[in-house]
């Protein structure tokens, strides 16, 4: 008669987490007691093997405003509960079950995810991965996501030395992180949801180049193609990747006009910021400019550098080099675009402006309105105000 071995129990490694037994998802509830000292709040909630905790929080702030140092309001400790029901679930319930997520993790899914899914543009992720590696892994990095509060984040985006658009980018980037945090890992805790952001004042106040300046500009360029690359600029209101991107196919000399296909990001090819493919009417001096550029077949760049596209940074130089030889104020050359914008502004529609543009958002054209030249404006309150 053969006898069955009794089960073997394998001694648990140090590094492997202890799972209890699961009876239910964590739940509670906050409340309010009055003491001596003043309110104070409390939470009550029962763990996901149904151990029943009371914990409590700390005063409670019962005025408006932001609460003090020390002190709790009702959002507060709600914001508290979550938090630490969220620390049980991720370490009880599957699939999170002993490996919390910790920020430096999410931030790299996050990025991933933009990358790669998205397909956002090369330039923006850069962008986004600086601000990690600057701003946001320093500060948040070790941390458990379910560690970082609304009133940490926002103590820390106002010691900030950052204008208040950069602030609000590295808020955006906190919610993004925790949105895709909620989608992998199925993480509601969101501290981001009740983060005040800082007001950005829009600005209105442009600085542009009057025609005679940009014909100034463009009599300084160091070679006939910057010329032609600074008057198009001007001429058209093409972004500086899209200019690079140009080519021939683009130019239509029969219909006075160049469609923007593409823009040159400095490492790859992409669509234009908008998208979507537009086109610009080519001026008879721009028309000019670029038919003397040409030799033989019209084929490939318009603008081409010594190998492939070129070299946004030297072309910078070369443009802030010919301002100073023009003796013109220093502008960046995106206010060409902006010099476009504003002139056109005062001869067609707004409509028709944010179209050539290519803005996608009628709101961005209309920053340039009030560069509207109006002049029966003062006789009309002249003859208001007339006695």
């Amino acid at each position: 008669m053969s006898r069955t071995s009794p089960p073997v129990r394998m001694a648990r490694r140090a590094d492997e987490p202890q799972l209890l037994p699961v009876v239910g998802p964590p739940s509670g509830h906050i409340f309010c007691i009055q003491r001596q000292s003043g309110p104070v709040w409390f939470a009550k909630y029962r763990t996901g093997t149904g151990k029943q905790i009371q914990k409590k929080i700390g005063p409670a702030w019962t005025r408006r405003g932001t609460p003090p140092t020390g002190y709790v309001n009702q959002a507060g400790a709600q914001r508290w509960l979550e938090a630490t029901l969220e620390q049980i679930r991720v370490r009880t319930l599957p699939p999170m079950a002993g490996t919390p997520a910790r920020f430096e993790t999410a931030a790299a899914e996050w990025l991933r995810h933009i990358e790669h899914d998205r397909r956002r543009k090369p330039t923006t992720a850069r962008g986004y991965r600086m601000a990690l590696d600057t701003h946001l892994l320093p500060r948040f990095g070790g941390l458990l996501l379910t560690e970082i509060t609304t009133e940490e984040i926002e103590r820390w985006v106002a010691s900030l030395d950052r204008t208040a658009a950069t602030r609000v980018k590295l808020i955006v980037c906190l919610s993004g992180i925790y949105h895709r945090a909620r989608r992998v890992w199925g993480i509601a805790y969101d501290p981001v949801d009740d983060v005040q952001r800082p007001p950005i004042k829009p600005t209105y106040d442009l600085l542009v180049y009057s025609t005679d300046e940009t014909h100034r500009l463009v009599t300084a360029a160091a070679s006939e193609r910057d010329a032609a690359i600074y008057l198009t600029a001007a001429f058209t209101g093409l972004r500086m990747g899209e200019l690079v991107a140009l080519e021939w196919r683009d130019v239509d000399f029969d219909r006075c006009v160049v469609r923007v296909r593409g823009s040159w990001s400095g490492v790859e090819l992409t669509v234009p910021k908008s998208g979507k493919v537009r086109s610009v009417p080519l001026a008879p001096q721009v028309s000019a400019a670029l038919a003397r550029l040409a030799s033989g077949e019209r084929t490939g760049l318009v603008f081409p550098g010594r190998q492939g596209h070129l070299d946004r940074r030297a072309l910078r130089r070369r443009f802030h080099l010919a301002q100073e030889t023009a003796g013109l104020l220093r502008l960046r050359f995106h206010d060409l675009r902006h010099t476009f914008a504003t002139t056109m502004v005062g001869h067609t529609s707004i409509v028709r402006v944010q179209e050539w543009m290519g803005h996608s958002d009628l709101h961005s054209t209309l920053r340039y309105l009030h560069y509207t030249p109006r002049p029966d404006d003062a006789e009309l309150i002249a003859r208001a105000f007339h006695s």
